[in-house]
């Protein structure tokens, strides 16, 4: 029979702590998210009330300044229903480099890198606030419930965020636009639009489910 030696085992045992610490320190920073993510619902009036400013002004400027530059074409960003790579070049090319580059300026590098984030902290905010008067959500474990509202809102933030990239890439740089780096923003716009329904329909959902219970 062999036996191990001492030092082996307070090797084992050291590395079993410093994964039990790594566990514990994981564990906390998911508690501390659970509990930020939360505490966001207290704040859903604020944040939806700041969302509409923010989106009032992105309009405003869509139709009252870009729609100008680009000859009354609408921007890729609001063509739910996506674009044609033709469609898309036929809005590069009314736009020209100058009008591209204050698209860039006063869109993308503003007023839209704050709005995706601004709208799913909203959206999260909602979904806990309306979920947690109803009793079936209230019972889940607070994590869960955070769990639940990132999964709904996070891949239309990550949608949203790519997409901004890829119309951002082809204003910047002209040569990259083709059809197939084209047809790739179209996919990104409906796939974001796509994604931003279903935490929507989750809200809607959630608000008639509670005024029912009144």
């Amino acid at each position: 029979m062999t036996s191990r030696s001492p030092a082996k085992a307070q090797i084992t045992r050291a590395e079993f702590d410093r994964e039990a610490d790594q566990s514990d320190r994981q564990g906390g920073l998911w508690r501390d998210l659970s509990v930020a993510v939360l505490r966001s619902s207290r704040h859903a009036a604020a944040l939806s009330i700041a969302s509409i400013a923010l989106f009032l002004v992105m309009t405003a400027l869509e139709f009252f300044y870009f729609q100008r530059l680009s000859g009354g074409l609408p921007s890729l960003d609001l063509r739910i229903a996506g674009f044609t790579p033709d469609d898309g070049m036929a809005w590069l090319t009314a736009l020209g480099r100058r009008g591209g580059e204050i698209i860039i300026v006063w869109h993308y590098l503003t007023f839209d890198l704050l709005f995706p984030a601004l709208l799913s902290l909203t959206l999260v905010s909602l979904i806990l606030a309306f979920g947690r008067k109803l009793s079936t959500f209230r019972a889940m474990p607070t994590q869960v419930q955070a769990l639940f509202a990132l999964v709904l809102v996070l891949p239309y933030t990550i949608a949203d965020y790519a997409q901004n990239f890829a119309v951002a890439r082809l204003l910047s740089d002209f040569q990259s636009a083709n059809p197939d780096s084209l047809a790739f923003a179209s996919l990104l716009t409906v796939t974001k639009f796509a994604l931003l329904a279903i935490p929507f329909f989750v809200v809607a959902v959630f608000a008639l489910a509670g005024q029912r219970r009144r």
